[in-house]
């Protein structure tokens, strides 16, 4: 193929690219609410799983840290992640309606009304979780991991509807 051909699939490419980008930009977040709802569920359901390991582990007293290290670092990563699923467009709740558990919220309009503290706790969740990714002994794994348990549940009593 000539330089001159590979240089105007280039540019041709170069434009696509600048194209597409311009027009992501115009739009933040593409997806539909309701399938950011259901990404938001898979991941607490994820987080969930894993979380129920470690619990399983403080509650019977057996403790296994490479087990329970790695739950922990998958746990971290995903709270990273966990807040920016909850974009405005997904303050859908509504009272005495009847909701698809895979793809209606459960969240209190409080996580859009004080984000920046809802952003704030779910970043201490991920470093109790990534603390406890790192725990060298026992008593250290089961601190962080009992702060673990506390924040999220403290954020489930504040965040989600009890409906």
């Amino acid at each position: 193929m000539s330089k001159i051909r590979l240089s105007i699939g280039g540019a041709c490419l170069a434009v696509a690219l600048i194209s597409s980008s311009a027009v992501l930009a115009q739009d933040p977040n593409p997806a539909a609410p309701k399938d950011v709802i259901f990404a938001r569920k898979t991941l607490m359901t994820s987080i969930g799983t894993n979380m129920y390991v470690i619990d399983g582990m403080l509650e019977t007293g057996k403790i296994d840290l490479v087990s329970g290290r790695a739950n922990a670092e998958s746990i971290s990563a995903m709270l990273m992640a966990f807040p920016h699923l909850f974009p405005v467009s997904t303050n859908l709740w509504q009272a005495n309606v009847k909701r698809d558990p895979a793809s209606d919220t459960l969240a209190d309009s409080a996580i859009w009304e004080s984000r920046s503290f809802f952003y704030r706790e779910s970043m201490s969740a991920s470093k109790y979780a990534f603390d406890v990714s790192r725990a060298q002994n026992v008593a250290d794994f089961s601190k962080s991991a009992r702060d673990l348990r506390q924040t999220c549940d403290g954020c489930h009593s504040t965040y989600q509807h009890k409906d």
